[in-house]
């Protein structure tokens, strides 16, 4: 089994990962939404679809944060012994 320290170090590489293609997805969408901004019927529909990705998308990315917020809480749990939760 892994130790805590690997554990925490790979729940700090994947938040990133998660966070970071966040953000990028973020900036696509940014950019897709300016460059049809003066066809109107194609600006509303693609503001429209990045805004409902983006709420689904940070859904996800809390989530998948949740996740792996339990995963290091168990792994520390298991390291120091404790039976207590919260």
């Amino acid at each position: 089994m892994a130790g805590y320290s690997d554990v925490q170090k790979a729940v700090r590489v994947e938040k990133f990962r998660i966070w970071f293609a966040w953000v990028c997805g973020g900036f696509v969408g940014f950019g897709v939404a300016k460059a049809t901004k003066d066809v109107h019927i194609v600006s509303v529909i693609t503001q429209l679809l990045f805004v409902g990705l983006g709420i689904l998308a940070t859904v996800a990315a809390v989530r998948m944060t949740n996740a792996l917020n339990r995963k290091a809480e168990a792994a520390r749990r298991d390291v120091l012994g404790d039976d207590f939760p919260g």
